[in-house]
């Protein structure tokens, strides 16, 4: 985990963090969090999406998740996933979420992202949407879609 010092206090424990991430995951994995503040969060989103704003969540996967491999025939998921903190506070309030159930929405949206699951057409983002729901649910945390 890396946190920047002006992104905010984390709103769970580096364990938290660890559970969630591993509930996601399909396969061995060597994944980093770091959480940002505004400015570094519109910079790489700017640099990397070509989109001028903080975003609450990037994912930037460095092994061959988006190729057409067998999981079990590919080696572990590599990836740093990037949280804006302040994003995540203001979408939290904006949406009347506890601040940590939107947290462990993010974390697995991010380590499903790193796997290749993705959300480009409506097919591709009904099932990613199911697979978060299911593993939030497993934390007793609401269907972050309703």
């Amino acid at each position: 985990m890396q946190h920047e010092p002006r992104a905010g206090e984390c709103p769970a424990d580096r364990s938290q963090l660890r559970r969630w991430a591993r509930a996601a995951l399909e396969r061995d994995a060597s994944l980093t969090l770091r959480f940002v503040g505004t400015r570094e969060g519109r910079a790489l989103n700017a640099q990397f999406r070509g989109r001028d704003y903080a975003t609450n969540v990037l994912t930037f996967a460095y092994d061959d998740a988006g190729d057409e491999v067998s999981s079990s025939a590919r080696g572990p998921v590599q990836a740093d996933i990037v949280i804006c903190l302040p994003v995540l506070i203001r979408e939290a309030r904006a949406q009347r979420k506890p601040l940590r159930d939107h947290l462990a929405h993010l974390v697995v949206h991010g380590v499903l992202h790193a796997q290749g699951m993705d959300h480009e057409d409506d097919a591709e983002a009904r099932e990613m949407e199911a697979r978060e729901t299911v593993i939030l649910a497993r934390f007793r945390i609401a269907d972050p879609y309703r």
